[in-house]
């Protein structure tokens, strides 16, 4: 498995050496964003290098989090205990297409 909390403390590290951002956090939100729509249309258009794009976000995620000082990887472990315990309803759109709803429960407000 790998150590997202050695990975956060390597993008720090590197974004320091560079002299990219470290202080802007809502720069940061926006960089994250602007590489995740670069994906976007790259997967639209049927091109390489989504993976790569997808590599970019997480790189900002994971810069954000040592920052704001979150451990990632506990986050996303206890996040996705909570999604598997939760429940959801399937509609139609107005369109005809799937959409989920979340039951919340007293468990899960």
């Amino acid at each position: 498995m790998v150590d997202l909390k050695a990975l956060q403390k390597e993008v720090m590290r590197n974004k320091v050496e560079k002299g990219f951002n470290t202080t802007d956090v809502a720069r940061e939100f926006c960089r994250a964003y602007e590489e995740l729509s670069e994906a976007f249309s790259k997967h639209d258009k049927n091109q390489h290098g989504v993976a790569e794009e997808f590599a970019d976000v997480v790189i900002f995620i994971l810069g954000m989090c040592e920052k704001m000082g979150f451990d990632l990887e506990k986050e996303l472990v206890r996040k996705i205990e909570i999604n598997k315990n939760r429940k959801y309803i399937k509609e139609k759109s107005p369109e005809g297409k799937d959409v989920f709803i979340r039951v919340k429960t007293d468990e899960d407000p």
